[in-house]
């Protein structure tokens, strides 16, 4: 970076004061280089000034200020900067992706362009809610797909609106499995899954109105699954065409990949049940078509081993969630994203004495945890080096500002979870208070 000091204001201070001055910040203190755009404004008022102050100790006053500013953020181990694979990360705070049910007959709308870049920071990376890789994907009422040229067209602005922020933004890709309706199901057939054994409890119909029981699931069968994968292969495709940095597979919370990885759902006796092995291998079949497609440093995962969501439950948590994280090591993906084991069957944290550390040691990859994590122990998550990033989602929602309050230590709003799902374009959605 260089810096170039128009001659007019200098006149005086410089040997030669008619000749444009200019000087190579980075030969000056390579720390400081990237901070002294900021510090133009002050070296000008001086040397408008204090003429008997030369321009190299100005620069070196400005880079003290500086320094010390940075020095009071390394303070704050989530307002730190980190290398995530090719894209510079100018904190740790993670935008979760967060279903919120605006995205009317499955088409995201331009109320989102807002919505997202609310909370788009500077080098601040982002994950976009759950979006349906096919019209067999789907399980909620008016939750977004990228599976049609229209939707790609559609999600054009809204990830335009990010990058003007300078944000990174990874769309997450899902299929809800068994977690669905034949209301949802292309000609009302029943939803897929690893098993034809139903969820208990009841399901929102698409009009968001109406409730029903969860219907019949019918299993795959193994050569039906090859057609799922190029289902998230073409899903990643458009979303690069759409303009996002990378995709995050999910492979959590007991949606369709979650019910071939648990032992409490996939009851098949083929080459995709049974074992630990063969329960994962669809997960990551999906893994290397996808960074076959994309490029590997492109592709992130999200794991919820210990959760017990949608009654995908799994007799050996710690087994599979290390299964994983060593398996995932071969595609060089760029991170995992794991949920903690305190979030069971309710997105209230439980006490538990079980850890994330093994897999954390495991994957070679960036390491993101996620789950009723707040400002201390997102902290103490960095510092420890128990993650590299940290996702937050209730209160990310609630605080479009997140990561600067969590730079000041700001009171912060809280969420009205009567909002979370509502299809108010505004309420709920846009409507929460930055700070002043």
């Amino acid at each position: 970076m260089t810096l170039v000091i128009p001659n007019q204001i200098y006149t005086g201070i410089l040997y030669k004061p008619r000749r444009q001055y200019s000087m190579n910040l980075a030969n000056i203190h390579p720390q400081r280089s990237a901070c002294f755009t900021k510090s133009v404004e002050l070296i000008h008022f001086h040397c408008s000034r204090r003429r008997g102050v030369g321009v190299r100790r100005l620069i070196t006053m400005a880079g003290k200020q500086n320094t010390e500013e940075n020095q009071s953020k390394q303070q704050i181990p989530l307002i730190t900067p980190y290398q995530l694979g090719s894209f510079s990360l100018s904190h740790r705070v993670v935008l979760a992706p967060l279903t919120r049910q605006r995205s009317y007959n499955y088409i995201p709308q331009p109320h989102a362009i807002l919505y997202y870049s609310q909370r788009s920071s500077p080098g601040g990376l982002l994950i976009a809610e759950a979006t349906g890789v096919s019209d067999s994907a789907q399980g909620y009422p008016d939750t977004p797909g990228i599976w049609t040229e229209e939707q790609v067209e559609a999600w054009k602005p809204i990830v335009n609106g990010v990058h003007e922020k300078g944000g990174v933004f990874f769309c997450q890709i899902w299929h809800t499995g068994r977690a669905s309706h034949v209301h949802y199901q292309p000609n009302g057939q029943a939803p897929i899954s690893s098993t034809d054994r139903k969820i208990s409890g009841q399901v929102v119909l698409p009009n968001g109105k109406d409730v029903a029981d969860y219907s019949t699931p019918r299993a795959l069968k193994a050569e039906e699954i090859p057609q799922i994968i190029n289902d998230f292969r073409l899903a990643a495709r458009n979303a690069i065409k759409a303009g996002f940095d990378g995709v995050e597979i999910h492979g959590a919370h007991g949606y369709l990949l979650d019910q071939f990885m648990k032992d409490g759902v996939n009851n098949r006796a083929d080459q995709y049940g049974g074992t630990l092995e063969n329960r994962c291998r669809f997960p990551l079949e999906v893994v290397e078509a996808v960074a076959n497609e994309i490029g590997a440093d492109r592709v992130g995962i999200r794991l919820s081993p210990f959760a017990q969501y949608l009654e995908s439950i799994d007799s050996d948590p710690e087994a599979l969630g290390l299964y994983m994280a060593e398996a995932l090591n071969k595609y060089n993906i760029l991170y995992a994203h794991y949920v903690e084991p305190r979030l069971v069957t309710s997105f209230e944290p439980v006490a538990t004495n079980k850890s994330l550390l093994p897999m954390r040691k495991a994957f070679k990859g960036s390491f993101l945890v996620a789950g009723g994590y707040d400002r201390e122990d997102g902290n103490a998550a960095i510092a420890s080096g128990k993650a590299d990033l940290v996702v937050y989602g209730r209160i990310f929602l609630a605080n479009p500002d997140l990561p600067r309050r969590f730079e000041l230590n700001a009171p912060l709003n809280k969420y009205n979870r009567n909002t979370f799902y509502i299809p108010d374009p505004v309420v709920g959605y846009t409507d929460y208070p930055f700070l002043e």
